[in-house]
């Protein structure tokens, strides 16, 4: 049987205190999350909120047209438990023009186009606010590579990065998100009726158990196999984390000469601060 039950008051107080750390380590004493209705992010907030104080979170809610209404109402069910700020910006008359140039533009390409729009706005609220972008990705799309480079994916610090999905739901039981944000099914939000499930193709609970055997557990393929999983599903997830691996990493820099930053020069360890 495969065990991915969490600790939930330790992880809590794990990522509280991870939240404080890293703000305040930088001279910084705000966070702004962006809150889109659905579990993940409201994990972030509701941990950032219990961080820093509600006076110091900004959640934004950033909607497009075809954005679920309940979208919107059920990010307001965190700002209203968390008394954070808020602010609400539709991002419609920002991201059209851009769409509008293509006709054949596919679904894929506006939902991208809409995630960096989201982030640019994080970013520049960021600077207005005065505080770091907290982010919302958890362990399950990092892997999967289920993130939009440089839109939901850029963030200052992520609590979540270590959580697989089914993880986050447990914690957000014990944060006390509402039942009708961990009851929904997982979406992005990026057109109308699209779910994650649906387009990854498998549910999070049967993934989470198998990137737990290869990722933390380190099974080789046909260990998986043995365990219960499917080979093709299984060769499928292999697959796709290992497509996905750029999307992990900061961009590959060419090194030319002695000292190159990020592989020779690393600010911390060379002058040990």
């Amino acid at each position: 049987m495969i065990d991915l039950s969490i600790n939930s008051a330790l992880v809590r107080k794990l990522l509280v205190e991870f939240i404080r750390s890293e703000i305040t380590r930088v001279g910084y004493t705000k966070a702004v999350v962006n809150l889109s209705g659905g579990l993940d992010s409201a994990v972030s907030c509701l941990l950032a909120v219990e961080a820093l104080g509600p006076e110091n979170v900004l959640a934004l809610r950033l909607p497009y047209k075809t954005s679920a209404a309940d979208s919107l109402e059920h990010a307001q069910l965190i700002i209203e438990q968390t008394g954070c700020q808020a602010l609400t910006i539709p991002i419609t008359e920002m991201v059209d023009p851009l769409i509008h140039r293509d006709a054949e533009m596919s679904a894929v390409r506006k939902g991208n186009i809409m995630a960096r729009m989201r982030m640019i706005i994080a970013y520049d609220q960021s600077e207005a606010f005065r505080g770091l972008v907290v982010g919302t990705s958890n362990k399950t799309e990092i892997l999967l590579g289920y993130t939009t480079l440089y839109g939901d994916s850029a963030c200052a610090l992520n609590p979540l990065g270590d959580l697989y999905k089914t993880q986050v739901r447990q914690l957000g039981r014990a944060l006390g998100v509402p039942e009708v944000i961990l009851a929904k099914p997982p979406s992005a939000d990026l057109w109308a009726g699209q779910t994650d499930e649906g387009e990854l193709g498998f549910t999070y609970e049967e993934v989470d158990k198998l990137l737990f055997l290869l990722v933390d557990q380190r099974y080789r393929p046909e260990e998986c196999v043995e365990a219960g999983f499917a080979e093709d599903f299984v060769r499928k997830v292999i697959e796709r984390v290992r497509r996905n691996h750029f999307k992990r990493i900061p961009p590959p820099v060419a090194k030319l000469s002695s000292r190159t930053v990020g592989y020779d020069f690393l600010y911390l360890r060379d002058w040990g601060t």
